[in-house]
């Protein structure tokens, strides 16, 4: 009985590897949703069979939905990965965490309906729908994390195992299942009261599981694929930072904190971060410098060309400026054609040489690209000579801005030109 249950299992790992992998290599033409369809299906089947349904095998006792199903769900997702990318594989991750969540809950609604028996003795078993209910809850989160780990787990390992893509996938996923079982063990003894030999069982099952559907891998490749186009070479603390949505926060905070149209950074980020940076210098006693950059005769500009153009001119100015920044300078745009660029560890000679670079980048860059001359005027200040707060300093500065236009604009005024 033993060697023939086995042998069942060893067919259905097989069929449910060709099935899915015919699906994975058919993604361009039937579409990628048919597989992650496929994928998602089984959950259902996959908690019931391990809670309820077991088998003898010759090394202990064993559920196949747990040895066949869920252990070649997870590894699919691997694949997955490694055939796309990380942003296609986190769909059907969370797509399984949204839909089992749903599962519960509704089942937690249906649970309170008065029914009625339509056919002699069956009725619904409500206590066999809450152990369900629970298992289900505790495996999906099991498999969130796991199909999170064992993709940045397979990324880790590239830098040691190599083009071994075989025995990455072994790796990766022998230890991955090994956490699982403990998990999910665990569940089950407290729900179910399962023995502890059914732990060490379902352990050796999905390692057995595990050699099983990379041996069908590595024939997969050999005979209808080409190994080298499966290998991959991905930052992990980038895959990972995709597969949380951590790079769609870091994102969204980007945009929080920048001007949309020229990617400058907000008045608001002025407001709240140059008096810190202004304390720090003083307290670290090294000069700082504010320049106040302003686009001279910018009204006249929108009037002939349109708002458009005027864009256009703002973010060519914005691009230019930020394009000359070292790593201690802050560049904000603080009025509609005004910025203001806050140099740390810079003294009123650095600064004013800094200023006149920028000016006439900007103007030679406008000569050659736009319909017009476009220059700027700029009024520098320096700490602590000019003060030290930013209202005075940006006070002072804007007085020499003013200076600046007054004598003809496209010019600097500083400290040092007045002297």
């Amino acid at each position: 009985m033993a060697i023939s249950n086995a042998l069942l299992l060893l067919a259905q790992a097989a069929v449910y590897f060709i099935v899915m992998m015919s699906l994975l290599r058919a993604r361009q033409v039937i579409g990628i949703g048919v597989f992650m369809c496929a994928l998602g299906v089984m959950h259902f089947l996959e908690t019931y069979l391990a809670s309820v349904f077991y088998i003898e095998l010759p090394f202990g006792i064993v559920s196949p939905g747990s040895t066949v199903l869920f252990s070649g769900k997870l590894l699919m997702i691997l694949l997955l990965y490694i055939r796309e990318d990380a942003l296609i594989v986190r769909q059907p991750i969370y797509g399984l965490l949204i839909g089992n969540f749903l599962i519960v809950a509704l089942v937690m609604i249906l649970r309170n309906h008065d029914t009625i028996s339509v056919t002699d003795g069956r009725n619904p078993d409500f206590a066999f729908i809450d152990e369900m209910g629970l298992l289900m809850v505790w495996g999906t989160i099991l498999l969130f994390v796991d199909a999170i780990a064992i993709i940045v787990l397979y990324e880790r390992i590239g830098n040691w195992v190599g083009r071994h893509l075989g025995l990455r996938f072994l790796i990766c996923g022998a230890a991955v299942l090994t956490f699982d079982q403990a998990g999910f063990f665990l569940a089950l003894h407290y729900v179910s009261g399962a023995p502890w030999h059914v732990f060490v069982g379902g352990w050796a099952a999905k390692m057995v599981a595990t050699l099983v559907y990379t041996a069908l891998f590595i024939l997969y490749l050999k005979y209808f694929d080409n190994e080298s186009s499966w290998l991959t070479n991905r930052s992990f603390k980038d895959v990972f930072q995709v597969l949380t949505y951590r790079e769609r926060y870091h994102k969204l905070l980007e945009a929080s904190i920048r001007d949309h149209l020229t990617g400058t950074l907000h008045r608001s980020q002025y407001d709240q971060n140059a008096p810190k940076i202004l304390a720090k210098n003083l307290q670290e006693n090294r000069p700082l410098s504010l320049l106040v950059i302003d686009i001279d005769h910018f009204k006249q500009v929108n009037d002939r060309h349109g708002h458009q153009a005027g864009d256009e001119i703002l973010k060519m100015v914005a691009r230019l400026l930020a394009d000359n920044l070292r790593s201690d300078d802050h560049l904000y745009r603080v009025d509609g054609e005004e910025f203001v660029l806050l140099c740390e560890k810079l003294s009123v000679e650095g600064a004013t040489s800094m200023a006149e670079r920028l000016r006439k980048a900007i103007e030679r860059f406008s000569k050659i690209y736009l319909p017009e001359k476009v220059t700027v005027s700029i009024g520098l200040a320096s700490a602590p000579q000019d003060g030290e707060t930013m209202e005075a300093l940006f006070r002072q500065a804007d007085l020499r801005l003013y200076e600046a236009k007054k004598q003809g604009r496209n010019r600097v005024f500083s400290p040092v030109t007045v002297d």
